[in-house]
């Protein structure tokens, strides 16, 4: 058999937040796709890599406090611990934020460019003058001007769906300052999408079987009938301040995070290529010159990067996304690899998106569940494998994650009808024939030997439809337990000189689970090399002549392989995203008491008065709503002289005029920091004279028993002057 060159990828993870169940569904799916290549003999790569730059990196970084290159290292590891946990076995495992990228994305830039595909004009977008920055469309909301809903995105409305233009939308504000936005010209760099063979290629490409039916239909919606120009030209460029690659020819504008990207591939496969030395879970310098592998394994000979990049190459390349990137990386992508020089994908696989108990992923219902959270709660990572597996089948359609389903299909399928094999059996050739086999029923194997060579399971992993696989195992599964309950080996321990036919049924039980074992590999492979090791076999691969554990082979004894998924478990880990939701004077503390501080209105010029007591007993509504408390932009920052722990703040609550309020937090915060932030102030409180002044006001901040004052922050799309009720 030929042996296959492939390469696969999955979409990169944004730097920007935790993985969670929804993520899990692609790269458990991948992986489980290249275990099986790799068990066939295939030499398969599967590279991936952490999506690094961007605004939101840039904005969550300062916010932290911390450069955008820390951010991306503490998260990078979160993100590879959390696939090491669920098995997801990558080749290299890497960043976009690395010299291979850049290198890659210049190459394809300069070539573009060459060609008369790149094309600078001058465009007219929204400016935060507070933050000095042109926005994102994300980053600027407002008004729908469709259906006038609230608080909307600049690009797209998530009530009515409808699409539009940022300066379309009805009185825009700034989501990072609040700030009414300013439209301003700046010159940003295209890639001529629109170009005649960019669109003829696309027409082509996406019609040549390198796409799902349902996504190559959606593309012809995109690229419209024969001589119908649909494509846009794509904006590639952003402009400083902007984390990543700054444009080769263009000082002070850099790659849109979209184009370096799914060039991360590109720079992830290189690294792999120029090493293959195991680097425990090495984290490369950032920008810093250094080329070191983020997580590379020694998997054999030097790979040749132009082999599987080259325009002619003979490899297979396969990209696994999930459908809501189709866009990019069926358009995009192509026609950018295409005109640069390089080959394209052999294929792209979309999936669906995932649901919990029928309805989307929600934090108040307690079922938008990080991968850390089931790791910490289910503690068995391959439960989860085995259930998205069963549900997958190689389409676009989401797939749902019912949690009372889960339960019942790990205990029927994994405990009740697979493992019981095994416990079932394997002590009677332990304590009567010293862990050694005896022949093997052919007539029993026979099923299991022609499912083998038939080759139906190995066809369904082969086009992904994993779920089909399974239903064929768990089949085999249902055989191999009526064979031994038909023969009763408990029954047969019993009787006078049957020990031969006990020792038959039992070693033909174990080849029987064996082979469902084999089957199972690629979605349970830590469960399969448990399995290995009680069997005293090597690994199991696919590309062998199918053969009875033989005679005389001795197994060792049998450890205990998985125990029943309890429900409570679930419910706890569903309770435990609920609880960290909740109000926090709903939760427990994580100290039995809590430190309030009072900054403003009574403090002295020499100290921040601060006690330390239980919570106040309750209040009625009513005294509650004597309180004003609304969003303050902070319009000014600086600090008091001759006070220790004071700073004056100029705030602006919607009012046509600022106030002045002292504050308590010199100790935490650097005035300039501060400046063009939204904060939380108490309006009707009593002005008070100060030794420096009047104060007008009272902004909220919170302290723990831990040193550290943290004043309080409204979410995005909160404006000046709203009132928090």
């Amino acid at each position: 058999m030929t042996t296959r060159k492939i390469l696969v990828t999955s979409a990169l993870p944004y730097a920007n937040g935790s993985i969670h169940l929804g993520h899990l569904v692609e790269y458990i799916q991948t992986d489980i796709w290249v275990r099986f290549q790799k068990m066939q003999g295939n030499e398969t790569h599967y590279v991936c890599a952490d999506d690094t730059h961007g605004t939101p990196i840039m904005l969550r970084a300062e916010k932290e406090g911390i450069t955008p290159e820390q951010l991306i290292a503490r998260v990078w590891q979160e993100h590879y611990d959390d696939f090491s946990e669920f098995h997801v076995d990558f080749d290299h495992y890497g960043s976009t934020n690395s010299n291979e990228t850049r290198e890659s994305a210049e190459a394809i830039y300069r070539t573009l460019r060459d060609k008369n595909l790149i094309e600078v004009r001058s465009i007219e977008q929204y400016y935060d003058p507070v933050k000095n920055m042109f926005l994102p469309d994300r980053f600027i909301k407002g008004e729908c001007p469709k259906c006038s809903a609230k608080d909307q995105y600049g690009d797209n409305c998530e009530v009515c769906g409808a699409a539009y233009a940022p300066t379309e939308l009805i009185q825009p504000y700034s989501a990072v300052s609040g700030a009414t936005p300013e439209l301003r010209n700046s010159d940003h760099y295209f890639f001529k999408l629109s170009a005649d063979s960019c669109q003829q290629f696309l027409r082509n490409w996406t019609r040549s079987g390198t796409l799902q039916t349902e996504a190559a239909n959606k593309m012809q919606e995109w690229l419209g009938i024969e001589g119908e120009n649909k494509l846009s030209d794509w904006d590639i460029s952003r402009d400083a301040p902007y984390f990543g690659f700054e444009i080769p020819d263009a000082p002070g504008k850099y790659f849109y995070v979209w184009l370096d990207a799914p060039v991360g591939y590109m720079g992830s496969f290189k690294q792999l290529c120029n090493s293959r030395i195991e680097t425990a879970r090495v984290f490369p310098a950032q920008l810093s010159g250094e080329t070191t592998s983020c997580c590379a394994k020694d998997r054999g000979s030097k790979i040749d990067f132009d082999e599987y990049w080259k325009q002619d190459s003979t490899t297979e390349l396969y990209h696994f996304i999930g459908k809501d990137i189709l866009y990019f990386h069926a358009l995009f992508w192509p026609a950018m690899l295409e005109h640069a020089g390089f080959r394209t994908p052999t294929k792209l696989f979309a999936h669906g998106f995932l649901t919990v108990n029928g309805e989307k992923m929600s934090k108040s219902r307690g079922t938008f569940i990080t991968a850390r959270s089931y790791i910490d709660h289910i503690k068995n990572t391959e439960y989860l494998r085995y259930y998205y597996a069963a549900k997958l089948n190689g389409t676009m359609e989401d797939l749902d994650l019912s949690l009372d389903d889960f339960v019942a299909k790990v205990n029927s399928d994994l405990i009740g009808k697979y493992v019981n094999i095994a416990s079932r059996c394997a002590g009677f050739i332990a304590k009567r024939f010293d862990g050694r086999l005896g022949n093997t029923d052919a007539a029993a194997s026979a099923e299991f030997q022609a499912a083998f060579t038939g080759g139906e399971i190995a066809r369904c992993y082969e086009n992904r439809d994993f779920s089909r696989a399974l239903r064929e195992i768990m089949r085999l599964a249902d055989v191999a337990n009526q064979y031994i309950a038909e023969k009763k080996p408990w029954e047969l321990a019993k009787q006078e000189g049957k020990d031969a036919e006990l020792l038959e049924v039992c070693s033909t039980a174990l080849t029987l689970f064996r082979d469902l074992t084999r089957y199972l590999k690629p979605v349970l492979p830590k469960l399969a090399a448990q399995v290995e090791a009680f069997l005293n076999i090597p690994p199991m691969i696919w590309n062998e002549e199918w053969a009875a554990l033989s005679s005389g082979h001795v197994i060792n004894d049998y450890q205990h392989l998985a125990t029943r998924l309890d429900p409570k478990l679930i419910e706890a880990m569903v309770d435990a995203n609920k609880e960290s939701l909740a109000p926090a004077a709903e939760q427990k503390a994580t100290h039995s008491e809590q430190r309030h501080a009072a900054h403003q209105q009574n403090v002295t010029n020499t100290e921040v008065a601060q006690t330390e007591k239980d919570f106040e007993p309750f209040i009625s509504i009513e005294d509650f709503s004597k309180v004003d408390l609304r969003v303050a932009r902070i319009v000014n920052a600086e600090q008091v002289e001759g006070a220790a722990k004071l700073l004056q703040l100029t705030l602006d609550i919607g009012e046509g005029k600022t106030r002045n309020v002292f504050a308590g937090i010199k100790s935490a915060y650097d005035p300039e920091q501060l400046k063009g932030r939204l904060t939380v102030m108490v309006a009707n409180l009593a002005p008070r004279k100060m030794k420096f002044g009047l104060s007008e006001g009272m902004v909220l901040a919170a302290s723990g028993s831990e040193p550290g004052l943290f004043i309080l922050s409204p979410d995005d799309g909160a404006q000046p002057g709203m009132r928090i009720k």
